[in-house]
């Protein structure tokens, strides 16, 4: 018999009713579950079984059942996995599980146990299964009116291909719920970012016959177009934009030549304006002169995504062409409403010369978008002539809303995880328990207090993110924490670097997190390559430094710091240029920086990386609230902006080892 059988109701009743925290000194079952994590990811099903005993009474219990479980869930009888969820009620395993058996019977078209369980799904959070209740609906003669256009949106926010959203659409595109537009412009999105499969699969629904035709067009789209396609009609229209969007994001410029010469005269108007787009927005990731014109060409706004939208306005932007700005956020859909977009029309309706009503409608628009939490929120509160300053702070915890806090299940055991070095599964627990084990998640009050527990344990990211989602005020001594507050204050001043620029950096950066490691090897505080650290520790005489010593908190903050002020001294002081080369190292912002000299704001939203664009401006906005809370003055950050344009021609050369 399985020993998920055998466990007694006693012990699984202990594990799940905790009344206190959980004790973070090291349990001796610790390395069991540790062996467990590695187990499961290598999907050793013989570990895992033979360790699930010795996990009996552990804390993390739940972990070690669900990752045996899951790794052999579709060979698991109906029986098991009904145990497992009547035993974990109420953790998030239990409807981690759930979630995964929704995907395993959605893949097995098992609608009748799939509407059984769903109803009892709480986090009602991916993508997939929610295509797949919507289609059971539809099945079964239940589905919404609305029921096309859900599955449409879901399916079109998807980049990875899935087969719930694409079995969804497929069979409401043969019920005629979702339009042959809505399948092509699937293949598109999925095209532009570079997903064959999302794209075949798109085809296939619309044009089966031609659906292997899109390895050819991803293969080498120029051969494609000077092909013969076998494609006839809309199909090959639309297999040759296909191929144009491909060209255009390797050689937006050979785009726009098989456009002009004669695919442009063989798409329909709709297509012609999308193709046209795509040349614009692959020219503005290269910064090109060219991609307003080529944004120009399009005719009608409204045919394309809000994505290329978002594109043709930073290019107008970039090319100051404000009413352009103006007519491509009026053609948004739901993005119009993103505060970026919200300040970009103020902005464009400001210019020139506005009548009355476009100066009062503009006014509302930054009222609206006003705030201190985040870049485009200060920069509307500057032009409605307000400075940042720190909020007033809630009224203090009670003894009551702490203790709840402590004596949560999901909470304590994320603290438990994170303690022992499974950051991942404590962070997946947290999140659930604070956002989504409850309809709509946790009221203000709770997160706060939610939040104090994760600073007092001083797990930093927690604190930050779960205090941001406070709706009805907003603690920044949460929000902003200041930890090694007088060892950053030290080094950052004897330096001459403000300490508010490196405290915004290292929230970006690791969240306070010493032991944080990227994918591509940076390590601790402010995430230190080797290499850089190396350079550094040489260029300002560091002796006996090894590479190891990164990991080493003080050596960590004197290695970033060191860099950061090399960076931004290089920079010309501009904190948008070297936060940029902070984080996609100095030669690209060096080349970002040429072309027109342009206002910060401008600049950073036409950052052709989207990690780097919201990585500036999430450090400039930081260190603008970090300096409210270190000064206690009213901060600027337009002051931290400036303008960013070529090195003057006199600035000495630039620093070319800078790593």
């Amino acid at each position: 018999m399985h020993w998920l059988k055998i466990l007694t109701p006693l012990c699984a009743a202990s594990l799940l009713t905790v009344a206190a925290p959980f004790a973070q000194a090291q349990n001796s079952g610790d390395a069991v579950l540790l062996d467990m994590q590695k187990a499961f990811r290598s999907r050793n099903q013989t570990a895992l079984t033979q360790l699930l005993p010795q996990a009996a009474g552990h804390p993390l219990e739940p972990w070690a059942a669900y990752w045996e479980l899951k790794n052999r869930l579709e060979t698991a009888s109906p029986d098991e996995i009904q145990g497992f969820l009547s035993r974990y009620a109420g953790t998030y395993q239990e409807d981690r599980l759930r979630n995964d058996w929704l995907l395993l019977l959605g893949k097995q078209r098992d609608w009748s146990t799939f509407g059984q369980v769903y109803p009892k799904f709480r986090m009602r959070d991916d993508k997939s299964v929610t295509c797949y209740a919507l289609l059971a609906d539809a099945l079964q003669g239940r589905g919404a009116p609305n029921v096309g256009q859900q599955v449409r949106d879901l399916w079109l926010a998807q980049k990875d291909a899935d087969d719930g959203c694409t079995t969804a659409a497929g069979q409401l595109y043969a019920n005629k719920l979702i339009t042959d537009a809505d399948v092509w412009r699937r293949a598109r999105v999925a095209t532009e970012n570079n997903r064959q499969k999302a794209a075949r699969d798109a085809v296939a629904i619309v044009a089966p016959e031609a659906a292997d035709q899109v390895a050819q067009v991803f293969a080498s789209p120029a051969k494609y177009l000077a092909g013969q396609s076998k494609a006839r009609g809309r199909e090959r229209k639309e297999l040759a934009l296909l191929a144009l969007i491909r060209m255009a994001a390797s050689d937006p410029d050979a785009a726009v030549t098989q456009i002009d010469g004669g695919w442009g005269a063989q798409l329909n108007g709709e297509e012609r304006n999308w193709a046209w787009a795509v040349a614009g927005k692959q020219a503005a990731f290269k910064l090109s002169p060219d991609a307003n014109s080529y944004f120009g060409k399009v005719r009608r706004n409204e045919d394309l995504s809000d994505d290329l939208l978002g594109w043709k306005a930073r290019a107008a932007l970039r090319a100051g062409d404000w009413k352009a700005v103006r007519r491509a956020i009026d053609a948004m859909g739901p993005e119009r409403t993103d505060p970026t977009w919200a300040y970009w029309k103020a902005k464009a309706m400001l210019a020139g010369r506005p009548n009355a009503e476009e100066k009062a409608e503009a006014r509302q628009l930054l009222e609206d978008t006003a705030g201190s939490s985040s870049f485009y929120e200060q920069l509307a509160l500057e032009e409605i002539g307000q400075r940042i300053t720190v909020p007033p702070a809630p009224a203090p915890l009670t003894t009551q809303e702490k203790a709840a806090a402590r004596s949560n299940p999901g909470l304590s055991r994320s603290l438990y995880a994170i303690g022992m070095g499974l950051r991942s599964e404590g962070v997946r627990e947290w999140n659930y328990s604070t956002n989504l084990h409850q309809p709509g998640g946790m009221e203000d009050r709770e997160l706060y207090a939610a939040a104090d527990l994760a600073c007092e344990r001083q797990v930093w990211d927690r604190c930050i993110n779960t205090s941001e989602r406070t709706k009805t005020f907003a603690d920044w001594k949460q929000r902003f924490p200041m930890p090694y507050h007088d060892t950053v204050l030290a080094k950052s001043r004897n330096i001459g670097l403000d300490p508010a620029y490196v405290y915004g950096l290292i929230r970006q950066e690791s969240r306070f997190i010493m032991d944080a490691r990227s994918g591509v090897g940076a390590s601790g505080l402010m995430q230190v390559m080797p290499a850089t650290a190396r350079w550094t520790a040489r260029k300002i005489g560091m002796t006996g430094f090894t590479p190891d010593m990164i990991n080493d908190r003080d050596t960590n903050i004197t290695i970033g710091t060191s860099y950061l002020k090399l960076a931004l001294d290089d920079f010309e002081g501009s904190m948008a240029l070297a936060a940029a080369g902070y984080n996609a190292g100095p030669g690209r912002p060096r080349n970002w920086r040429n072309g027109p000299t342009l206002d910060a704001a401008i600049w950073a939203e036409n950052v052709p990386f989207s990690e780097t664009r919201d990585y500036v401006k999430k450090v400039l906005s930081n260190t603008t609230n970090y300096a409210a809370l270190i000064t206690g003055q009213p901060q600027s950050l337009k002051s931290r902006l400036g303008t960013v344009g070529p090195r003057p021609a006199n600035d000495p050369e630039t620093m070319k080892d800078l790593p």
